[in-house]
Order: C-alpha cells, then sequence, then structure tokens
C-alpha cells in the first residue's frame, strides 16, 4: 500500500500498518520537511483529575462555532489519552512534570478550559516528528520515498474494462529524474497536509499546496467546509522570517496583544482577551491593524520573565534573538498568517473516502472535528486518533481486487520552454487569495477570485497537457483547485460563523450546517 505524505498523520499510518504489511510512503520534498514538524504547541491529552472527556468536547464544539460532529469529537476525545501515551512509547521526549499526569507538564492553550496540551517546550511538532521518523526509517517494512510526489490518482477511469469505481494506485514523480512511475496500490491514504500556502502569508512549510484534496477532488470525492481556512493570529513580522510562528501557548501563559504605544485592545473585541479562540483574536488583531494603519501589532512577554522564557519557549527566544529581538526585554512584532485548513476531502472515522480503496487522515480531511473553527492543540490528535482507527480499517479490509494499470503517457508532451509562467502564475494566485479571501470577505471580493481563478486554471489546464511535469507544475495545478474550492464553499455560505466572515452577511444564523461540495459528474 502507498501512504502519501510524512508527517504525522502519514507515518502513524504507516507504522500501525508495517506490523502488518509493507508500506511505502512517499516525501515530496525532504523526509523533515512535514508541517508536523513545524507545530509549536502540543497535542491534546484529556489526562488531568480536573479535566473530562465533557469539557474536551465541549470546548471543541465552542471553538468550532456550530458546526462541530459532537460524535466525531466525543470518539477522538475518548482517545486522546491513549494517544499519547503511544507517543510516549513511540519515544517522544515531552517536557516533564513529576507532579503531573503521566509524568507530563500540561500547559494551556486558547479556548481551553484547563492545562490539559501535553507538548515538547515549544517544538512539540518537530519532537514528535523525529521520533516516529527514526522509527519508519528502522522498520523492515516501511520503504520512505524521499523527494517522490503524487502527480494523480490511478482510478478505474485509467483501467480497461473496469465498471466499479476504485482507487487502484497513484502515479508518482521522482523529482530528481523527472520520472513518472505507476505505483499500484491496494489502498492509498493521503495525508499532504493542508493548502496555507495558497495565500501569501502562512505559517505553513512549502509543502502546503492541498495535494491530496485536490487529488481526490478530481477522482470524484466530496469535500466539506473549505471556506474555514484558520489564520494564526501571531506570526513573526520580519522581513528575513515570513513563515515563522509564534505559538499559542505563549499567550496561554500570560502574553499580551498591545499596540505600538503598549495599549491592550483584545478586551474590547472578546472578555476572554487573548486567551479567545483563535478567530476572534485574529480578526481582534485585523480590526487594529486596519483602524490604525499598522503593519503588525506587538505580543508582549517581557513580564514573564527571562528565565521562564528561555525554559518553556527556548525555540522562540532563539529564532528572535538571532534576529536582533530580545523577548525578554522587546516585544515581539506578530500579524496574522494563514495556518490551518479546518475542511478537506470528506472521510468517516476510520478515514474512508467516496472511492473504496482510498483513505485520508490529518489536515487533508473534513471529519467535522474542527467545525468552523479548530481549537488549539486538536489537530496533532486527530491526527493520532484517526490514523490508528484508519490502519486498523485498512488492515481488516479485505484484498482488493488486482488490475493491470497503464504507463504514464508523456509521448505527447515536451519540456516547458519558460518555467516564469509558474512562478508568475503562482505569485498572483496568492496575492489575490490575500486580498480577496483573507480574514474578512465580501461576495464581490470573493467573485472577483473566483473570475481570476477560472482564467488561471485554463492557462495551467494548457500548460499542463502540453509540458513534462515538474513539482511546480504539480504544485500551482492544486493550488489552483484548492483555491476554487475555498471560493466556491465562502460564496456560498450566507452568513459569518467561526474563520469566515462576510461584511455581506455579518450575522450568524440560529442554524447551520457544514458546506459539502460535489463534483459534477462528467458530461453534465
Amino acid at each position: 500500500m502507498v501512504v502519501i505524505g510524512a508527517g504525522l498523520a502519514g507515518l502513524t499510518v504507516a507504522l500501525r500498518l508495517a506490523q502488518e504489511r509493507p508500506v511505502v510512503v512517499l516525501a515530496k520534498r525532504n523526509l523533515d520537511e512535514a508541517a508536523t514538524a513545524w507545530a509549536q504547541g502540543g497535542i491534546v491529552g484529556v489526562l488531568g483529575s480536573d479535566d473530562s472527556i465533557e469539557s474536551h468536547v465541549r470546548d471543541t464544539q465552542d471553538a468550532g462555532a456550530g458546526l462541530v460532529d459532537e460524535h466525531t469529537a466525543r470518539f477522538i476525545a475518548e482517545r486522546s489519552a491513549r494517544a499519547v501515551e503511544w507517543l510516549v512509547g513511540e519515544g517522544v521526549p515531552f517536557s516533564a512534570d513529576p507532579d503531573g499526569p503521566l509524568g507530563l507538564h500540561l500547559t494551556r492553550e486558547g479556548g481551553h478550559a484547563v492545562r490539559r496540551i501535553a507538548h515538547a517546550a515549544d517544538a512539540t511538532g518537530r519532537a514528535i516528528h523525529d521520533a516516529l521518523l527514526a522509527k519508519a526509517k528502522a522498520h523492515p517494512n516501511v520503504t520512505l520515498r524521499e523527494r517522490w510526489m503524487a502527480v494523480d490518482l490511478v482510478t478505474s477511469r485509467h483501467v480497461k474494462d473496469d465498471e466499479s469505481p476504485r482507487c487502484h494506485g497513484v502515479y508518482a514523480l521522482d523529482i530528481d529524474s523527472g520520472r513518472v512511475e505507476t505505483l499500484a496500490a491496494s489502498h492509498v491514504v493521503l495525508s499532504t497536509g493542508g493548502v496555507g500556502k495558497v495565500y501569501r502569508y502562512t505559517s505553513n512549510p512549502d509543502t502546503a499546496t492541498g495535494d491530496g484534496i485536490a487529488m481526490a477532488w478530481r477522482a470524484g470525492c466530496r469535500v466539506g467546509n473549505m471556506e474555514f481556512i484558520q489564520f494564526h493570529p501571531t506570526c513573526l513580522y520580519h522581513p528575513q522570517e515570513r513563515s515563522f510562528l509564534i505559538t499559542e501557548a505563549l499567550r496561554g501563559e500570560g502574553a499580551h496583544l498591545t499596540l505600538p504605544d503598549g495599549t491592550r485592545f483584545m478586551r474590547a473585541h472578546d472578555e476572554r482577551e487573548e486567551l479567545a479562540p483563535r478567530d476572534i483574536v485574529a480578526r481582534a488583531i485585523d480590526f487594529e491593524m486596519k483602524k490604525h494603519g499598522l503593519d503588525h501589532v506587538w505580543l508582549d512577554a517581557r513580564h514573564l520573565g527571562e528565565a521562564f522564557l528561555k525554559e518553556h519557549f527556548p525555540t522562540i527566544q532563539a529564532r528572535c534573538a538571532k534576529l536582533g529581538i530580545d523577548i525578554a526585554k522587546q516585544p515581539i512584532p506578530v500579524v496574522p498568517a494563514a495556518h490551518y485548513t479546518c475542511g478537506g476531502v470528506v472521510t468517516d472515522l476510520e478515514g474512508r473516502t467516496d472511492l473504496p480503496g482510498l483513505y485520508a487522515v490529518g489536515e487533508t480531511t473534513y471529519t467535522g472535528l474542527h467545525g468552523a473553527n479548530r481549537l488549539a492543540s486538536n489537530s496533532l490528535l486527530e491526527c493520532v486518533v484517526l490514523g490508528h482507527s484508519c490502519a486498523q480499517a485498512i488492515a481488516e479490509a479485505p484484498p482488493a481486487p488486482g488490475a493491470t494499470l497503464p504507463p504514464w503517457d508523456e509521448s505527447q508532451v515536451e519540456n516547458a520552454d519558460e518555467q516564469v509562467v509558474i512562478s508568475h502564475n503562482w505569485d498572483e494566485l496568492r496575492l489575490m487569495m490575500w486580498n480577496y479571501v483573507g480574514i474578512v470577505r465580501t461576495t464581490k471580493r470573493l467573485e472577483r477570485a473566483l473570475h481570476r481563478i477560472d482564467l488561471l486554471k485554463s492557462e495551467i489546464d494548457e500548460y499542463y497537457a502540453n509540458f513534462r511535469v515538474t513539482r511546480d507544475l504539480l504544485e500551482l495545478r492544486n493550488l489552483v483547485e484548492c483555491a476554487e474550492l475555498i471560493v466556491r464553499s465562502a460564496l456560498s455560505r450566507h452568513e459569518s460563523r467561526g474563520l469566515h466572515f462576510s461584511r455581506d452577511y455579518p450575522r450568524t444564523l440560529p442554524v447551520s450546517f457544514p458546506t459539502v461540495l460535489i463534483k459534477p459528474s462528467r458530461g453534465s
């Protein structure tokens, strides 16, 4: 079987399935470049005596602004302690507290009623990813293919005399050689992360180009809630660092958001102040920046003390110090940035998509957990819990029917003569999405965006049809596909809710439902 993506979701599935069968894992860049490694805050674990499943479900629902699926939230909350225990058993070096549950130090983040976030200082994702990647490298049943990118899924429409819809494998590009190989697989798992790179400013790594969402959509799967793109309130504002996140845990420990004169402003927007959910904090910062004509606001942690900051936030302290910012003596310049894709490929709680043989786990998916806004540190938890249930479902699935898969055909294409077309369209798409489909939206902006996306899609499709594929071309193709899904979803929601705020529809409807898009059948 093939797992596309080598982050926490993909490695969880691979390690669990490798106990029973060989697994191939594709990583389109270096193995250490997954979005998981960029996660700072931590992973939710309902572990403390002051905590409960009900409390975690309630906090998840509150953050999700009425669109969280309660069954999904409860399913994941009930398995959160087991997920953290599994990671501990895999060697993840979480921050310790001898008096804490499981001997772990738990922190608190915005939207959480209690301390329930297990973390490894302020580099939790890196600690988790390093531990699981080491396990995968050492496992005889796991083959890691670095710098291999999925081009598209091989489905029944590629297979002669195959009437029943099914995923049979994947066309994959060896980036270094330029060769496209057909990988047959009884089961394919999409764990490619989100689509943050569709925006000009993002906390995401370069891998976040919506590959899994776009491939699943092209294969006929439904997608849900794509209008809900979470903008993290506090990304470092610095010309040399456009993607460095300042973790929510810093506000959880007491850091304040201020204007240039030191005035705190969050009380005017929400009684929870800096601990309000991310959508509220991001809109508040956006409002204050526009009101006062600012390029950024300040996050002030000086009162927490140098010793505390060095112990609990060493990564942030060190990175800022390299840029000449002493966070113990100076406030940190911050700005909102695209951070997390709350929607994606529609799946059940075992990772099944609409296409038999195709599964998806992690940020690539819409499971109902995040609703209209993700609660902090629920993302890593979802990867582990549903990674386990997906692996179990695949292990128990009946053998897939064999099929003869056609090789990749590039007999009618040639090498591209000008790559500038790709880079120009990439820049135009990201700037347009930032200006028209950002934190605050209007119908006119969305319609303008959709018109330009249609033109870009035509140019990119023509380029794809005539030239050999490259990683840059494939990523651009996937980004523009996802951009259209985001805009069409946003246009269909006639209210403001969670991460989607429209000036034309500022009210929140008393009853609302997820946005689910269905791909039109061919010829319709």
